[in-house]
């Protein structure tokens, strides 16, 4: 089966949840993420995640300076323009100016780090004016092969929730541990990237989704019925491995995260 994946319906991608939502999510994402940093052992720093290129520890540190980013207009000011100095990919180079940047610091004191910069984080991102967020980001964005561009209101409301919520996903899976999941968090994060996915393949489906984030989903007649654990799905739509099996065409269709 090949699919026509259409692009954004009109327009940057903007977010789909609303403000006090998109912000609400944010302060529980990053109060989560730093629970997990608290609970790992000294031997799992060093465990390999999906992410070929980061252990535990760069993953850590990449999260941690995505939401030192996202404290203020300076930080990413900053860690862009010294990204796009280093040349190449722009996300590329971002991230490992993230992960080189805390590469120094101590496990535990890169903890204490998150346990700052998260809170400022979430006020950073929830300061962020609607005139601003609705504002187009500079450079475009390349998602399952193709180029779209997106509002600072989807990178600010969207993205910078997704990213921390899957790399918290990698590294309970990097480190055997079981995620915490809960229907007013994890599940509104799952019904909006179902709804993405939806509106990016524009198929029929049925869609079932196992575990606290789940839930059924469906749109049209006579697709296929996919069934699967929600955190698999996630996965699966972010290009990372995961252990289903469920094979369908609609289930590569890629979501940023």
């Amino acid at each position: 089966m090949t699919l026509e994946r259409p692009g954004t319906t009109a327009g940057p991608r903007r977010p789909r949840l609303d403000r006090d939502t998109a912000m609400r999510l944010a302060e529980t994402e990053y109060a989560r993420f730093l629970d997990l940093l608290r609970s790992l052992a000294p031997d799992d720093w060093a465990r390999p995640t999906d992410c070929s290129a980061w252990d535990v520890r760069a993953m850590a540190g990449h999260t941690t300076g995505m939401a030192l980013m996202a404290t203020g207009m300076r930080q990413t000011l900053r860690q862009t323009s010294a990204a796009k100095r280093r040349g190449g990919d722009p996300l590329d180079a971002l991230t490992a100016l993230q992960v080189e940047e805390h590469a120094d610091l101590s496990t535990g004191e890169l903890v204490e780090r998150f346990a700052v910069v998260g809170p400022r984080a979430a006020r950073g991102r929830r300061r962020v004016p609607g005139v601003v967020r609705r504002m187009k980001l500079p450079d475009p964005q390349h998602v399952g092969g193709r180029t779209e561009r997106w509002t600072n209101g989807f990178l600010l409301d969207t993205i910078l929730t997704r990213d921390p919520w899957m790399h918290r996903m990698d590294i309970s899976r990097a480190t055997g541990r079981t995620p915490e999941l809960t229907a007013d968090h994890d599940g509104v994060l799952v019904a909006d990237v179902v709804a993405e996915w939806a509106e990016r393949h524009g198929e029929p489906y049925r869609l079932h989704l196992t575990g606290p984030a789940g839930g059924d989903y469906t749109r049209g007649d006579g697709g296929p019925e996919l069934s699967l654990d929600a955190v698999d799905f996630c996965r699966l739509l972010s290009g990372r491995p995961a252990p289903t099996t469920t094979d369908h065409a609609l289930l590569g269709v890629a979501v940023p995260f």
